[in-house]
């Protein structure tokens, strides 16, 4: 008998879009409400839902809604069931719900059908599209989109209930300060303050802290509560908001408590991927940097959740490559990269920032390569194809993107002094890297003329970048031009994104490494963020024992001062207080931050080494690398399974669950193996291939 789960349904995108206003409007800064300052749209307020069914006899259904609705059954308009029976035969079912204040949804349940994603759905644009991309009912002017769905599979879960999960934890740590007493919990977290037996009539104050200090320095820290307690019988108090910190400093008039705890609140993940080795160290920070994915993935993968709690594109970029290494978790890529885009028209970059438009369109490029989802191409094209209009729209008489009113270029919170005006070469790499996304995606839905016309303009881009800012004279790119004329000054920027694209020739890769990425007189990178991309560069050009060693000093420098997540921002030539201030802001620092977890991509990808060749891992590649490491062993999530790994330098176990890939290693004498068989590539190059739910044992001197 076919297994069937029915869902809550939605328009595809809103709940998205009505859960990320939700979210991101928490924010508060000293207790003052701090929103996003840009663009903000809303979910469609009237929304029609569509199924045809074919009953061979009667059958009741069940009917839940969010919203004012009506039904329509055969064109004939019922009254607002929450039960009725359907006759056998042939039927169009339609439901059409208005609901202002939360996303219009439906749940419906009946013996051979429900809700899903096979629903068709419009907002009263008398456009219905399939996720083929094609007009269906015809007939009656109207072209379907298939429904948005999640894991709201109960009548009783409605979508506008979510609510992240939550634990008790208890705090490590109280003692006596002042008029009050500073609680430390041991650790970086996020969550709801429980006040046990609370009693009296006054003023409760809590300030929160990712330092001793934040939350000591009620004039400063970045976050506070003042809570008015009228409780003439002890009863516990939860905080209504939950918070980011480690410590709090509480202050009550007039009140007594028998003790404080909290409520860890937390989105439920696997941790699927793993990596252990013979440095403890190594160990830790893989483990501190899964913490810190894990408390900035929520409703959405965030920036810090001291801070912003917002969703920004850049910070999400690199969590979604995280998220493939450690969690797998498909949903909330989806969910994040929908927010971020929002709806028609497009009005400015996403975030404002233009290099954050690209990271939006760089995150299908990765999702497509990982998961192997075109439906969700095939569903949101379109928004892909508006929001490449709004930027091609927006070139200069060159060709290229360069800043407009309205645009921050960001790039990075660099520590030197860079020009972010005129034709930034960075910015030209990835909307380079953006233009063959949008090839791709026009590939798949067959859309031939576009697809010409992206790789056209991605290919005449490209040419642009090494003709304008390729210096044969620094042997590396120039960081922009501005009025005509080219900049002298070389960032890493651009010149790693090339590596990791794939754009530079072998002497061009080496001239990056020598003169930029390994020149101890280049512009050093000071960013968590930065520093993603530039060790990884590092590692595509072989250089994993360095790469290994800036891990453990720069990581490792944060875990010395007591970090138990990773911050926004690490300068190790700081000290004291200097590492909590950030923003002319004597806490501004986010001391944990989403794009600090980059170990958890590095050492999955380059040194357990396994990453997908096709789509969706149909095939994939493994490449161990154990740098100065003695023994590794590691698991990477795929679609469906997992591959794991184990190198020491005298043997290599790798396993599959899925799909057919290929491992390669080098090898210092002839090699063994107990399956299979060995291919020499060139001298001390080898290849195996790996066929899935079969194990794997190489023997030789790595």
């Amino acid at each position: 008998m076919e297994t069937r789960n029915e869902t809550w349904i939605w328009y595809p995108g809103d709940y998205e879009i009505w859960l990320g206003n939700e979210m991101q409007n928490r924010r508060t800064e000293r207790g003052g409400f701090f929103p996003p300052f840009w663009k903000m749209d809303s979910h469609y307020v009237l929304v029609e839902f569509s199924k045809k069914i074919e009953l061979q006899q009667p059958e009741e259904v069940e009917i839940y809604v969010e919203g004012k609705y009506n039904i329509k059954l055969d064109g004939k308009i019922l009254p607002a069931y929450d039960k009725m029976t359907i006759p056998a035969g042939k039927h169009s079912l339609n439901i059409k719900v208005h609901n202002q204040a939360n996303v219009p949804s439906v749940y419906v349940k009946g013996k051979t059908f429900g809700t899903d994603e096979s629903w068709l759905v419009t907002f009263e644009d008398k456009e219905w599209i399939d996720e083929s991309g094609k007009a269906s009912d015809t007939s009656s002017g109207t072209v379907y989109l298939n429904a948005g769905a999640w894991n709201f599979n109960s009548p009783d879960t409605p979508p506008s209930k979510f609510r992240l999960a939550t634990t008790p934890m208890q705090a490590v740590k109280t003692e006596q300060h002042g008029n009050g007493i500073l609680v430390d919990f041991g650790k970086e977290t996020f969550g709801f303050v429980r006040f046990h037996n609370l009693k009296g009539s006054g003023i409760l104050s809590v300030y929160y802290g990712e330092s001793p200090e934040e939350a000591l320095d009620k004039d400063d820290c970045e976050t506070l509560d003042h809570f008015e307690i009228n409780n003439p019988e002890s009863k516990d108090f939860v905080s209504p908001d939950s918070k980011a910190y480690r410590y709090i400093y509480v202050e009550a008039t007039s009140l007594f408590y028998d003790s404080v705890s909290m409520l860890y609140e937390y989105l439920p993940l696997d941790y699927r991927g793993s990596f252990r080795c013979n440095d403890e160290l190594i160990n830790k920070i893989w483990d501190v940097s899964a913490y810190t994915m894990h408390l900035t993935s929520r409703e959405f993968f965030i920036d810090g959740i001291k801070r912003d709690r917002w969703i920004w594109s850049g910070d999400a970029y690199q969590s979604y490559l995280m998220n493939y290494y450690l969690f797998f978790d498909s949903p909330s890529v989806t969910r994040t990269m929908l927010n971020l885009r929002g709806k028609d028209p497009v009005t400015s970059h996403v975030n404002t920032i233009m290099d954050y438009t690209f990271y939006w369109f760089m995150g299908v490029y990765d999702y497509l390569q990982y998961t192997g989802d075109r439906h969700f191409v095939k569903q949101f094209y379109p928004r892909m194809q508006s929001l490449m209009d709004f930027c091609l729209k927006r070139r200069n008489e060159n060709g290229m993107m360069e800043g407009l009113a309205g645009d921050w270029v960001f790039i990075d919170w660099a520590d030197f002094r860079m020009s972010k005006s005129g034709e930034v070469s960075v910015e030209q790499l990835l909307f380079c890297r953006s233009l063959e996304t949008m090839a791709i995606c026009a590939k798949i839905m067959d859309d031939t003329d576009s697809e010409q016309k992206y790789s056209t303009l991605a290919s005449n881009l490209k040419g642009k970048l090494f003709d304008a800012f390729w210096s044969t004279e620094k042997n590396a790119f120039i960081h922009n031009r501005e009025n005509g004329k080219v900049s002298e000054q070389v960032t890493p920027f651009t010149n790693m994104f090339a590596v990791l694209f794939g754009y530079l020739d072998e002497d061009k890769k080496k001239a990056v490494k020598k003169n930029v990425l390994m020149n101890p007189d280049a512009l050093k990178i000071t960013t968590p963020y930065m520093r993603f991309y530039e060790l990884e560069a590092l590692c595509v050009l072989g250089e994993h024992h360095h790469v290994m060693k800036e891990i453990r000093d720069y990581w490792g420098g944060m875990l010395n001062l007591d970090a138990t997540s990773f911050w926004e921002k690490y300068n190790p030539h700081e000290s004291g207080t200097e590492h909590l201030a950030m923003y002319g802001r004597p806490y501004g620092k986010s001391l944990c931050h989403a794009w600090g977890a980059s170990p958890v991509y590095l050492l999955g990808k380059y040194y357990i080494g396994v990453k997908p060749e096709k789509e969706g891992y149909k095939e994939f590649s493994i490449t161990p690398v154990l740098g100065d490491l003695e023994w590794m062993e590691g698991s990477v999530p795929t679609p469906n399974g997992d591959i794991k790994v184990y190198m020491d330098k005298q043997q290599i176990k790798v396993s599959a669950t899925e799909g057919e890939g290929y491992l390669y290693f080098t090898g210092k004498s002839t090699p063994q193996t107990n399956s299979g068989t060995i291919e020499r590539i060139e001298e001390n190059k080898y290849k195996l291939k790996i066929n899935p739910s079969t194990g794997y044992l190489v023997n030789g001197e790595f």
